[in-house]
């Protein structure tokens, strides 16, 4: 099962592109047959992401992106997390390290584990990708990219700028809709769903919203899964 995991949030039809303010209207799909809940600050949710988004197009499902807070299920329903990080096993940690490498180098992606600032408060970059809404998944990438790889403090506001000007999104404004009440509830709101359904990490993967998974090696059973209801729907 993977280890360091987190927790993911629904994003907002901010109105982004046009320059207008967040309208609190939920850009969730309702009728998406992937819901994937997740938080930049798991490399799990990283290679997840990443794995995901294929799988999904070749099976011609929608995903429904739902950014959550991972410390805030942690605190409520999981803290054997913070147990294993205080007194953790050396044989099991050597693994857990290796497995998350071998992954890595599967997907084809750069992972540093652990990176400077472990665990890191991922708290204003999933602001970020409730306020965002539609428009979310070029910063989410950077995101995981500058923490994962990179090994960039993605709490820092000088890096939370320099990734909006990577994926072209104005620094101002995106401070500025962080700090909206209803983004802030927004992410709270996706935290206690993801929880209320069973979830205790991040990723947390829905499909047809009651078969739950967890985790990037869970993917080939969601492969069968998605496999299974394309037969049945034949």
């Amino acid at each position: 099962m993977d280890c360091f995991a987190s927790l993911a949030m629904t994003g907002l039809d901010t109105g982004f592109n046009n320059g207008s303010r967040a309208s609190g209207a939920t850009i969730k799909k309702e009728n998406a047959m992937i819901e994937f809940f997740f938080d930049c600050s798991s490399p799990w949710s990283y290679l997840a992401f990443h794995n995901i988004r294929p799988m999904a197009k070749e099976f011609g499902e929608e995903i429904s992106w739902r950014p959550i807070l991972v410390g805030g299920i942690f605190n409520t329903i999981n803290p054997s997390v913070y147990a294993s990080r205080e007194h953790p096993i050396p044989a099991k940690l050597n693994y857990q390290n290796k497995d998350l490498a071998d992954w890595a180098r599967a997907a084809g992606l750069a992972i540093k584990m652990r990176p400077t600032v472990f665990p890191v408060n991922s708290v204003k970059a999933m602001r970020g990708c409730i306020f965002l809404g539609k428009d979310m998944l070029p910063f989410a990438r950077a995101v995981f990219e500058s923490y994962w790889g990179d090994d960039k403090d993605i709490s820092q506001d000088a890096v939370l700028t320099e990734i909006c000007k990577r994926v072209g999104v104005e620094p101002e404004k995106f401070f500025a809709g962080i700090g909206q009440q209803a983004i802030k509830d927004q992410l709270k709101a996706n935290t206690d769903e993801v929880m209320a359904r069973g979830g205790f990490g991040s990723p947390t993967i829905f499909l047809d919203k009651t078969d739950m998974y967890f985790g990037n090696d869970r993917l080939p059973l969601i492969r069968e899964a998605l496999a299974r209801a394309k037969e049945r729907a034949a």
